[in-house]
């Protein structure tokens, strides 16, 4: 397990097959008002590439971003909402097609409320990984050993929970429900950013 860390944006050369796991890290929770810092993206093969971003280099990330928003290409994310919502507000780009493991997890998973990335790298594929980091200063200049290696994680088992996740998909006829859901998120964003965030339109 290896990363590397680009500064702006992902070089030139960098190429992707069929899919990718992507990761945000941001110095908070509201995208009209915390900034996305760290783009972090794996292609399942062990290594971690780890994009910093800032207002100097004006979000511009061309190879980013056409990766990004590739539909040849399935965007793996844990808890999609939320990165959507900033990438969508920073990058200004759609990502489309989506897996996400947490919405996959809860409509799998129904014999447990513990749906956390560090969940369920535990239970469904025997790693442990540390959340130390989840709450630090994304947006200093220079980020640590330990930041990078938690935000390497994030990514680092993203195509294996998908595939184990998708296992248990089918096995319970819930696959077609949940791929539904991911076409969903998009539209679920659009309505957090335009002040839905915390209103359910379903209800009565």
């Amino acid at each position: 397990m290896s990363f590397i860390l680009h500064d702006g944006d992902l070089p030139n050369n960098f190429s992707v097959s069929d899919s990718i796991a992507v990761d945000t890290e941001t110095m908070g929770l509201n995208p009209t008002r915390d900034r996305l810092c760290v783009i972090q993206l794996s292609c399942g093969d062990s290594e971690a590439h780890i994009v910093r971003l800032d207002e100097k280099t004006g979000y511009k990330a061309p190879n980013l971003k056409s990766i990004l928003s590739d539909r040849s290409i399935l965007k793996i994310f844990h808890y999609a909402r939320f990165d959507l919502s900033m990438i969508n507000t920073y990058l200004k780009i759609n990502c489309e097609p989506i897996f996400c493991t947490k919405i996959a997890s809860k409509i799998a998973r129904t014999y447990t409320d513990r749906h956390g990335l560090k969940d369920l790298c535990r239970d469904i594929i025997g790693i442990e990984i540390s959340k130390q980091q989840q709450s630090s200063d994304w947006g200093k200049k220079e980020l640590s050993k330990e930041q990078l290696k938690y935000a390497a994680d994030d990514v680092l088992y993203l195509h294996k929970l998908k595939d184990k996740l998708e296992i248990m998909l089918k096995r319970e006829n819930r696959l077609k429900l949940a791929n539904k859901c991911f076409e969903f998120l998009p539209a679920r964003v659009e309505l957090d950013l335009k002040g839905w965030s915390d209103y359910d339109i379903f209800s009565h």
